[in-house]
């Protein structure tokens, strides 16, 4: 096999695309967005057959730090077959030679590689068994930083995947019916949902920051969106999704129905010797026109002070290979109850099964699944559309500097931790 560098970018593309373990974090745009966006550089290197034909390659992200050392991560690498015991070890020990060439204290990788599977019943599903490549890369020296519960790590350790070679029909069968009845009433509503450009960054950068302040985490600034943007829609596909309400429509159709049980109310409550069918249809009458009082109200004053046409929703999705990641979302404070967001992310969720999208992945939620944890409502959310929940096999560090790596792993978390706190204060 022959260690090879620079790779050129169709080639390394061509051939991350056709592999099982295919990724967008581990695709060419990924290492260009990454350089530009986080000054992290990228590193395209595989190893080669005889024939000059690529058998693994990474993307390795270089992270430089003080005094010309830097870290590596190939961010949900590798992409190569981790059951090839000989071709990991091959490629892991030339990678330990070429990050040594730079300084590299460690190189940091989370594979791909799911630990366990549930469906949508709760049932575990049967798969590869993961705990073969798990002692390879221990035998290797590859060091498990642990089966985490939340989002500790770079990327997340559970997700929702939605397997879209099924049918339409088959997903929403397994939709929650809570789910069912949301994305009905948004359309009911009107709901209008339309794939944004570039122009609508802005209202998505929005939207973000108003989750952000209800959700309490730290997204990112309008920069990194349009780059990410900018470089994804080169040569890949981003799924940028616009989710918006029309308040006079909503408005002339509650007030249409108020207008069409008024009569009711009244011809009722001059009924003499009401039965009690009719009175309990006299009050479940009045209770709606209550209802239908203070809908109008909400959309009226929504309308006073954002428009008439309100983006409500909007999802970011990243489509690579046969594969899509929902890699961000967020959403507006007011007109919850218009259920915008659930029909937005199923037809998002359409439009990615109509062009052939194989592999639905909703990207991140938690393994505490404790009622009281904050990221509980996002976890629930993302489950009641019926995916299997995965769990993967987790991050691990192979240490090329021992001492370098412990004074890092002490000194860094601390300074991410100030650093985070002073970006929130900022944002505010």
């Amino acid at each position: 096999m022959k260690f090879v560098t620079d790779i050129d970018k169709k080639k390394y593309d061509t051939f991350v695309k056709k592999h099982e373990k295919s990724h967008f974090l581990q695709s060419y745009a990924w290492g260009e967005f990454s350089y530009k966006a986080r000054n992290l550089v990228p590193h395209y290197i595989g190893l080669e057959d005889d024939k000059r034909k690529l058998v693994c390659v990474t993307l390795l992200l270089q992270k430089k730090l003080p005094l010309g050392y830097s870290y590596f991560y190939a961010p949900r690498g590798y992409v190569i077959d981790f059951w090839n015991k000989e071709l990991l070890t091959e490629f892991t020990n030339e990678i330990v030679k070429y990050t040594k060439t730079k300084k590299g204290i460690f190189i940091k990788i989370d594979p791909d590689i799911i630990w366990k599977e549930y469906n949508y019943k709760d049932e575990e599903v049967e798969i590869k068994d993961p705990k073969e490549v798990f002692n390879t890369l221990k035998g290797l020296g590859y060091k498990h930083l642990g089966f985490t519960k939340n989002f500790e790590t770079m990327q997340p350790r559970y997700s929702f995947r939605i397997d879209l070679n099924q049918s339409m029909e088959e997903i929403e069968s397994k939709f929650n019916k809570t789910n069912q009845q949301r994305i009905r009433k948004g359309r009911e509503l009107g709901a209008i949902v339309r794939k944004g450009t570039i122009d609508d960054i802005d209202e998505f950068n929005h939207l973000m920051e108003l989750t952000e302040s209800r959700k309490d985490f730290l997204s990112h600034d309008l920069e990194y969106y349009r780059t990410l943007y900018d470089i994804y829609t080169r040569d890949n596909d981003i799924a940028l999704y616009m989710g918006s309400i029309d308040c006079d429509k909503v408005i002339n159709d509650y007030t249409k129905e108020k207008e069409g049980i008024l009569p009711e109310i009244e011809k009722l409550k001059n009924t003499e010797n009401l039965s009690k069918s009719n009175k309990t249809k006299l009050k479940e009458l009045e209770q709606r026109n209550e209802k239908l009082n203070e809908y109008i109200k909400e959309y009226q004053k929504a309308k006073d002070e954002f428009g008439n046409i309100i983006t409500l929703a909007s999802q970011f999705v990243i489509i690579y290979a046969d594969k899509a990641w929902v890699l961000y979302a967020g959403n507006h404070n007011v007109l919850t109850d218009s259920c915008v967001n659930y029909t937005t992310y199923y037809e998002q969720m359409k439009y990615c099964k109509d062009n052939g999208i194989k592999m639905y992945d909703q990207f991140g939620t938690i393994g505490d699944t404790n009622p009281n944890n904050p990221r509980y409502g996002l976890h629930i959310f993302k489950k009641k559309f019926g995916g299997d929940y995965v769990e993967f096999m987790g991050e691990f560090d192979l240490v090329t500097n021992k001492f370098m790596y412990f004074v890092f792993t002490k000194l860094v978390p601390i300074r991410r931790k100030i650093s985070r706190s002073i970006t929130k204060l900022k944002r505010r």
